[in-house]
């Protein structure tokens, strides 16, 4: 079986050949403006245009937690906006990260990667402004995408980040 890899560098700059999915944990209130989304919208203005319709027409699609959305940014590259976060911010019901969902949207993320022959690429997801412990995401990657052969590269951009 094979593992994640570890690699510094940035996300939204993918190594590697073939196609690749960028998969990033996005909140479930329509808010795009800090965090991982804003290095991705410097490269791309595809995944917020997208994310932001998709969460206007909620009411009539699949916007939700554990749901997934997939842009294509570029020939070989797409990138996943995975709804994981339940609002933005820490308070009283805890931190905003939702483990679940991110368990439900790997699983979704697993299937298209595995359409489309793609590695996937990601930051450690759900454990920036979601608060989340990594502890608790990666063997969700392990079950969700590893498992099912799919290659994972994890990104830490910078010194002394996470």
């Amino acid at each position: 079986m094979s593992e994640i890899t570890y690699v510094r560098g940035d996300a939204t700059v993918p190594f590697g050949k073939g196609v690749k999915v960028i998969a990033h944990v996005a909140n479930d209130i329509g808010g795009w403006g800090k965090g991982f989304v804003l290095a991705l919208s410097r490269r791309w203005p595809e995944p917020e245009k997208a994310y932001r319709a998709w969460h206007r027409a909620r009411s009539t699609n699949d916007f939700g937690l554990g749901a997934v959305q997939l842009v294509q940014v570029e020939p070989y590259v797409w990138v996943a906006n995975m709804i994981g976060q339940r609002g933005i911010r820490t308070g009283s019901n805890g931190v905003p990260v939702r483990y679940e969902a991110i368990d439900a949207a790997l699983g979704r993320l697993a299937d298209h990667a595995e359409k489309l022959g793609a590695s996937v690429h990601m930051p450690r997801i759900g454990c920036g402004l979601a608060g989340g412990r990594w502890s608790r995401v990666e063997p969700l990657i392990q079950e969700r995408l590893v498992k099912r052969g799919i290659a994972v590269t994890v990104y830490d951009h910078g010194e002394g980040s996470r």
